[in-house]
């Protein structure tokens, strides 16, 4: 019985791979000038509307994304249309809402129109191929393989590819933020899906990728605010400097020159911080995106004015201070 089984086993004929690449038809003599016509009207036909059909749904599908982009760029309603400090403070937030909206849909756009092209284009390839006689199952075989070794050899491009459609989706930051990613610190310029351009104050151009950026501090999302901390002598009146203080902030929240940078009215906190020389009171002001320092170095300038006016002496800077004596 081991004898028979064996002989079979023999005399099976081993199944012969499937070949990569066959001539469409059964062409006895490709100098058959009737084979070539068949070929032409046949195969070269279907590949022809294969290759217009993939550029006209090409077509559509980026018509569908930059509609889609500009319904979500649509402009919010102007400023000029409102009255009253809450009414500005709305349609202030709107505008910035919806500028931040339009710069996220246009880079998630223009990733959908590569990723339509891309998938359209390797569809339409393969169909292709498919009409001219290559059997699709050795070729996606080995794309497998290949693309698996690309995979493993590429793995910090993808996992950038990702962080970037991530921060896309999430608004992390947008084009014109000031940020914090770590070790670069500045402007955004371009946001990529690889890596994240910023320029620093000093004009140096940092290009971080994406996948290395682990916190991000957004200084320019929404709202912003201005943080004044004003050093005044031990013996000064901190109630009265206080008050001195939130009046110059409120004129120049009165004032239609800065009134539109501003969303609420000032405050003063108090007591900030008890230094060796000197009380340190704190103001804050809240205001549009990225107008805090424009903000702050004018409310530096008025208060100095306001206190040259009313005789309040700032404490010398400590460089400038006497030595004590030694304790």
């Amino acid at each position: 019985m081991h004898t028979a089984a064996s002989g079979f086993l023999a005399a099976t004929p081993s199944p012969s791979p499937e070949p990569v690449f066959e001539l469409p038809g059964d062409p006895q003599d490709l100098t058959d000038p009737s084979w070539w016509v068949a070929f032409v009207s046949g195969t070269v036909l279907r590949i022809a509307v294969i290759v217009v059909l993939a550029l006209l749904l090409r077509w559509l599908v980026i018509k569908a994304i930059d509609r889609f982009v500009r319904g979500l760029s649509a402009p919010a309603p102007s400023e000029d249309s409102m009255l009253g400090r809450t009414a500005r403070t709305v349609i202030g937030e709107d505008v910035v809402a919806s500028q931040r909206r339009a710069t996220r849909a246009t880079s998630l756009g223009r990733l959908a129109k590569n990723v339509s092209s891309v998938v359209i284009g390797s569809v339409a390839a393969l169909m292709a191929l498919a009409e001219l006689g290559f059997h699709l199952g050795p070729l996606l075989a080995g794309a497998g393989v290949v693309g698996i070794a690309i995979g493993f050899g590429a793995q910090s491009v993808v996992a950038d590819f990702i962080s970037g459609v991530f921060m896309l989706l999430e608004d992390q930051y947008g084009v014109g933020d000031v940020v914090d990613l770590g070790e670069a610190s500045g402007t955004v310029e371009d946001v990529r899906l690889r890596v994240t351009q910023v320029r620093s104050a000093d004009g140096v151009v940092w290009y971080v990728r994406n996948g290395e950026v682990v916190r991000v501090g957004n200084m320019t999302q929404s709202w912003s605010r201005a943080v004044l901390d004003v050093p005044v002598a031990y013996d000064a009146d901190i109630a009265e400097i206080s008050a001195m203080m939130l009046e110059v902030a409120r004129r120049l929240t009165a004032d239609e020159e800065w009134a539109g940078l501003l969303l609420e009215e000032p405050e003063v906190l108090g007591i900030e911080q008890l230094a060796g020389d000197a009380v340190v009171v704190r103001l804050v002001q809240k205001t549009q995106p990225g107008e805090q320092w424009k903000v702050t170095r004018e409310l530096r300038r008025r208060i100095k004015e306001r206190f040259d006016a009313e005789g309040v002496v700032l404490p010398p800077p400590a460089w400038a201070r006497p030595p004590g004596p030694a304790r």
